[in-house]
């Protein structure tokens, strides 16, 4: 299979909640364990060990719930770049993304040629959105 590379999100108590929407916004297939299921019977028994979305578009998000007696600190995610040139596609990522968020810099079109915005979503967590434009009046030679 190779190499992946994927995001793996740490939320305090609401990873379910978080991976629900995000298979709301990019479809796709959500297996989520909880603590329970690998013989934890503690207050985090019912909490997200291990969650993880395959999307239809090859995307693949990963997160957990922080246990009790581990460190979280707000604000410590990572941000996930979207990137491509399915315009549709992204537009209606980057709408259900927005859903309930926070737009931090809007999606249109950068100097760069392409469109480009970024949004904080309903739990915190920063998505960039890059929409490949048009390059082929930019006098790039390939």
């Amino acid at each position: 299979m190779g190499s992946r590379l994927n995001p793996y999100i740490g939320f305090k108590d609401n990873a379910r909640e978080a991976m629900e929407f995000y298979r709301s916004v990019f479809g796709g297939e959500l297996n989520v364990s909880t603590f329970r299921e690998f013989g934890d019977s503690g207050p985090n028994a019912d909490g997200v060990m291990h969650a993880q979305l395959e999307t239809p578009s090859g995307y693949t998000i990963m997160a957990s719930d922080t246990p009790e007696g581990m460190p979280y600190e707000e604000g410590s995610r990572i941000t996930v770049s979207l990137s491509g040139d399915d315009s549709e596609e992204l537009h209606r990522f980057w709408d259900g993304l927005g859903e309930g968020g926070t737009v931090t810099m809007p999606l249109q079109k950068q100097a760069w040629g392409d469109e480009f915005g970024m949004v904080n979503d309903k739990f915190g967590v920063g998505w960039l959105v890059n929409i490949a434009g048009d390059h082929s009046q930019d006098g790039a030679t390939g």
